[in-house]
């Protein structure tokens, strides 16, 4: 009896205890209405009459975004993709069977033309720009529909630039399309057996030229994403009459395929697996055995790098929209929950320790911001035949920059963002998990740091180094812009200094051998980045209806390293000890003939 009557007494007191740990789910509304940086940046940019129609297209996306888009990426995240071998009667089938969301997600692209407002240019060079923040905007709900989008939109941006060719104007009309029940969605088919960025030396698949003037491809491709996709873009070696292939970037050329035929069957592919992959799961990507698949050559024979840049280019100022989209998907998650979540007496937002954290984010996630907002400008006018020669070359170099650069970003400002909301940023169906793994991947996919950190020197030096007299000239036009502002002058002479140093060491590259080179390569990257992003945030901030928030983040980003690779080579780090005292450090200990994992 006295024992029941304890377990009545504890009851109430186990119920109660239990009822403190839910915590209020932190809720956000229209994207756009709440993005106060977006807003600000089309107001200051946009003509009027595109401004007005603009705003009006983007809040009501922003509204769809919150009642029908989010809700089906939750579902693609919970339903990935299955690959069915065979079926039931043992015929192999390969088939990739993804969820009614992921095909949803699919007619949504269309209809909001997610694709097609590039190329239908109705507001000419500000085009591109409405499309790139539509796209910054759906890509935190889209449960990873993002990605194919992306591989599409390069696609269509190299029939673009070969002219839209007669036997091309079909798949061109398709992954432009508005029509959900006509669009096409392309993948991208590079990396193969070797993986990794090195295609010149790793592509092994070969194309045999038909009677008929066609190809038929042969060969393994080792990550395919959106390997559900209607069509395709790959790189091949050609076969000449003995059967022999050409090595080197110059071996290979560009094809489109059709993935399946008239029947809905695979065009001679095999699916050999889907990949298990640590991120972005809502997506199909596959290893795939081209065996016979019938494609067309559409660049000059050996011209196949040269004519899919244009791909790359595209998809990685993707790989910048989805940086900065989840960064201020993770930042918005927080601000949101700091209002709600008590924690030692008061709210989140009242502890100045947390609010800090979550402001360090936030002049990341500006400045990677207006450099994203900066490449779509000039593509915008690259496209309308309206940019300058200077235009171009910045645009040519900034695109590596930002990729790598925002994708470091990302990485770090979702990991600081899951850490803000303490254990529950760690559980699983909070969601938070998926945007940091999600995120992960950015600074791999399109090349890595250090790949496009080499990019970006062969951008100097096939320019000439033009190209850093450009960028000079460009950061040096936005800070005259700031002379009336008092309160911008720290930052400004902060900027000068930087400048000043990045010049210093640019006059004496010259002389450095390659191995000093390629170490400088990402703290020099790095430097482009913060400079000319530092730029950006003080020119923004310059305006006549700046608000303090603005001036702040403008000076807050100017008090960081703004030109590390100055630093770094007045520490002696790119010297050519410093290569052998590097690979010292890494394999002491090692035995000599290598270690497995």
């Amino acid at each position: 009896q006295e024992k029941q009557v304890l377990e009545d007494l504890e009851m109430p007191l186990a119920r109660k205890e239990t009822e403190t740990l839910f915590q209020e789910q932190p809720e956000t509304g229209n994207q756009y209405l709440e993005d106060a940086l977006l807003r600000g940046y089309l107001k200051t940019h946009l003509p009027p009459k595109v401004l007005e129609e603009v705003n009006q297209d983007l809040e009501r996306f922003g509204n769809r975004l919150l009642t029908q888009i989010k809700p089906l990426g939750w579902e693609c995240e919970l339903n990935p993709p299955v690959f069915r071998q065979y079926d039931a009667w043992g015929r192999r089938v390969d088939r990739i069977v993804t969820c009614s969301a992921w095909r949803r997600m699919k007619e949504i692209a269309a209809e909001e033309g997610l694709i097609a407002e590039a190329y239908e240019r109705r507001y000419s060079n500000w085009s591109r720009l409405h499309q790139a923040v539509k796209l910054y905007l759906f890509s935190s709900s889209s449960g990873g529909f993002n990605c194919p989008l992306a591989m599409t939109d390069g696609a269509a941006k190299v029939i673009e630039s070969l002219g839209i060719p007669g036997s091309l104007k079909n798949a061109f009309d398709h992954l432009t399309s508005r029509d959900p029940k006509k669009f096409w969605t392309s993948g991208q088919w590079m990396t193969e057996r070797r993986g990794g960025s090195d295609v010149a030396n790793g592509t092994e698949t070969v194309a045999r030229k038909q009677p008929d003037g066609s190809y038929r491809l042969y060969g393994f491709k080792w990550f395919t994403s959106a390997a559900d996709s209607d069509v395709t873009l790959t790189l091949a070696r050609v076969a000449d009459a003995e059967g022999q292939v050409k090595q080197g970037s110059s071996g290979l050329s560009l094809f489109f395929l059709k993935v399946r035929d008239e029947e809905g069957k695979l065009n001679s592919i095999q699916v050999q697996r889907l990949k298990d992959k640590l991120g972005t799961r809502q997506m199909a990507t596959a290893e795939l055995w081209l065996d016979g698949a019938p494609a067309e050559l559409i660049s000059a024979e050996g011209r196949g790098v040269a004519s899919i840049s244009n791909m790359l280019n595209i998809t990685r100022i993707h790989n910048v929209i989805g940086a900065v989209a989840s960064m201020r998907r993770m930042i918005s998650l927080s601000r949101e929950y700091a209002r709600r979540r008590v924690a030692f007496g008061k709210l989140l937002k009242d502890h100045p320790l947390h609010m800090q954290t979550i402001a360090r984010m936030e002049v990341q996630t500006r400045g990677a911001f207006l450099l994203l907002m900066e490449i779509v400008r000039l593509l915008g006018l690259a496209e309308t035949n309206m940019a300058s020669e200077e235009d171009q070359l910045l645009l040519r170099l900034l695109v590596p920059v930002a990729k790598l650069y925002t994708g470091k970003q990302a990485s770090a400002a979702v990991i600081e963002g899951m850490e803000s909301f303490g254990g529950q940023g760690y559980m699983e169906d909070t969601g938070l998990p998926v945007i940091v793994r999600d995120t992960l991947v950015l600074s791999i996919w399109e090349g890595t740091t250090n790949i496009l950190s080499l990019d970006v020197l062969r951008s100097l030096s096939k320019s000439r180094g033009q190209v850093m007299a450009v960028f000079f000239s460009s950061v040096q036009k936005k800070l005259e812009l700031t002379s009336s502002t008092a309160k911008l002058e720290p930052a400004v002479k902060q900027m000068r200094d930087a400048v000043t140093g990045l010049a210093q060491f640019m006059q004496g590259a010259g002389s450095r051998g390659a191995v000093t080179t390629e170490l400088a390569a990402r703290d020099f990257s790095y430097t482009l980045a913060r400079i000319y992003a530092g730029a950006l945030l003080i020119e923004h901030a310059a305006r006549p209806d700046a608000s303090s928030t603005d001036i702040s983040a403008a000076r807050r980003w100017c008090n960081q390293e703004l030109c590390p690779v100055a630093t770094e080579s007045g520490n002696g780090s790119y010297e050519a000890e410093e290569a052998l005292a590097d690979s010292a450090l890494v394999y002491e200990g090692c035995p000599a003939g290598g270690s497995r994992l």
